[in-house]
């Protein structure tokens, strides 16, 4: 696996600094962003994808200190009612890795909104009215089959493999049953981006999904999150407070093993391992207690301790979880 980050968890930095600090921390893959909700402080999307010598001198400094681009990030709702920037911005990244020659772009499936004339997205967490029923079938018939159909057709039009969705939170795919329906439907393409985070605050198991996921995972974010069981056993894991808040929250983003210790990480990496698993490993840096480079550095030195590092060849048809797991 190669350990790696992404490059908004240095968004302070500029490209060339943010480079240097990834290497310097022993990392070896760069997930780029390059659309999506949030900044995109290190690279000019339309200049990449307009001017050749841009990208081969993008390349080049990746190269230069021996990091490879993994993928690139347009992270955001691309099915949006109003802002359909950001699907634009998931076309472009997709356009770009192709030209760039990286086979993988991270992404989210998106969410729609609830009937035609909504303007905001609706996420339906249960089916207990016919009326939830109805929004579930609209978005899925009649927005987010089509809509991924196209973009899985576009990904292979531009040689770019894998389109790999992030499960989680606030996203009609964000959990694996909802992956497989949809993989299902538009085909191989689209496959699974396992953010360990989003999985602790929905309330699933990591290990068990990464299982149950088997080979459409295609990527992976190591990210934390603390639990707050006084808090969530009276409010339940659902919390809409400030993410500041850490003390009256349910659960916050953290450093990888703030949250769970690094036994829980080596029996992650563990299963990954176990199930044949040998992509990246990205870090994804959203801890507001500490500092990006501090976070990363303990990040980095997590991962270079318990990610396995010998031949999987052994163990690459096993499909079951690790005994124990």
């Amino acid at each position: 696996m190669k350990p790696g980050l992404i490059s908004n968890s240095l968004a302070h930095l500029s490209l060339g600094d943010m480079l240097d600090n990834a290497a310097r921390l022993g990392l070896h893959a760069v997930e780029l962003v390059v659309g999506g909700t949030g900044p995109v402080p290190h690279v000019d999307r339309q200049n990449l994808l307009d001017d050749p010598r841009s990208r081969a001198d993008l390349l080049r400094s990746l190269a230069t200190r021996g990091l490879t681009l993994v993928a690139l990030n347009a992270m955001g709702n691309p099915l949006h009612p109003q802002e359909r920037h950001q699907g634009d911005d998931l076309v472009d990244a997709i356009r770009l890795a192709g030209l760039l020659g990286v086979e993988t772009v991270i992404t989210a499936s998106g969410l729609p909104a609830g009937n035609p004339s909504d303007t905001t997205p609706n996420w339906i967490t249960n089916s207990w009215t016919v009326e939830r029923q109805r929004i579930l079938r609209y978005q899925w018939e009649d927005v987010l089959l089509p809509f991924w159909t196209g973009i899985s057709a576009l990904a292979r039009e531009n040689g770019v493999r894998e389109v790999s969705l992030t499960l989680g939170a606030n996203q009609s795919v964000h959990n694996v049953p909802t992956l497989l329906q949809l993989r299902e439907a538009v085909g191989p393409t689209i496959g699974a981006n396992l953010d360990t985070s989003q999985q602790f605050l929905m309330g699933a198991d990591p290990i068990r999904v990464a299982a149950a996921l088997g080979d459409t995972l295609q990527h992976v974010h190591a990210k934390d999150v603390l639990l707050n069981p006084p808090v969530r056993d009276v409010g339940s894991i659902i919390d809409t407070g400030d993410l500041a808040d850490m003390d009256e929250r349910a659960w916050s983003f953290v450093t990888p093993g703030y949250g769970h210790d690094r036994g829980w990480w080596a029996r992650f990496f563990y299963q990954l391992a176990l199930q044949g698993y040998d992509g990246p490993m990205v870090v994804d840096h959203q801890d507001l207690v500490l500092a990006p480079l501090d976070a990363l550095r303990k990040s980095a030195a997590l991962l270079r301790h318990h990610l396995p590092a010998g031949p999987q060849a052994d163990v690459t048809t096993q499909a079951h979880a690790a005994p124990g797991l």
